[in-house]
């Protein structure tokens, strides 16, 4: 059995969730975890000094219990699809089965024990006019308070990107400006090569 992790990170709103779940439907025996699922009781998340909820930071996010999972599904994927009501599909007698976790979330390449466990890199970005007007048409809970995508969500993209970068490489940028067809064929097609390659490696 062999086993590959993709992560699609990004800015908020830029189209990570869209492609996760498109390349979980897309490519077989696939899983799928995404950070917000993680995020710590917003009555323990910190405020800054502008009151302002810190949640886009590593400390908002249940982290350990995410790692958890993700070594669970390392340990047996098969087991991880069954308890979670997901069939795996059989390869052919020629082919071994790949296994493939797809970890989603707008911090995962800052969290270094996770980024390491991460084999291809995918990194959704959007102009900052864009990520604004998308981010100020959905409903959050709590919602957004006045001022807090220029006060605190932007700039602590931007910093968080930056520190990004400094750790980690190999990441492919995607334009998330471009429709999500073309970008989903873009990625299947990088990650059906690199299935190829591990069914072929012996």
């Amino acid at each position: 059995m062999k086993t590959l992790v993709l992560g699609v990170g990004g800015v908020t709103n830029g189209g990570k969730s869209t492609l996760s779940k498109s390349l979980h439907k897309q490519v077989p025996n696939s899983c799928l975890i995404a950070q917000d699922a993680y995020f710590k009781d917003d009555s323990v998340v910190p405020v800054d000094i502008n009151g302002f909820k810190q949640y886009d930071m590593l400390d908002a996010l249940h982290m350990d219990t995410m790692m958890r999972e993700v070594e669970s599904w390392q340990k047996d994927p098969v087991a991880f699809l069954r308890q979670r009501g997901r069939e795996h599909t059989t390869a052919s007698a020629e082919e071994e089965e790949v296994y493939v976790l797809i970890v989603e979330g707008f911090l995962i390449f800052n969290h270094r024990p996770l980024s390491e466990l991460i084999y291809k890199k995918y990194f959704m970005e959007v102009p900052y006019d864009v990520c604004k007007r998308r981010r100020s048409s959905r409903v959050y809970t709590p919602p957004d308070p006045p001022g807090y995508f220029d006060g605190y969500v932007w700039p602590l993209y931007l910093k968080n990107r930056l520190q990004m970068e400094s750790m980690v490489s190999g990441i492919l940028f995607l334009d998330g400006l471009k429709p999500k067809e073309e970008l989903l064929a873009v990625v299947c097609k990088d990650v059906c090569q690199e299935l190829e390659r591990l069914r072929e490696d012996d």
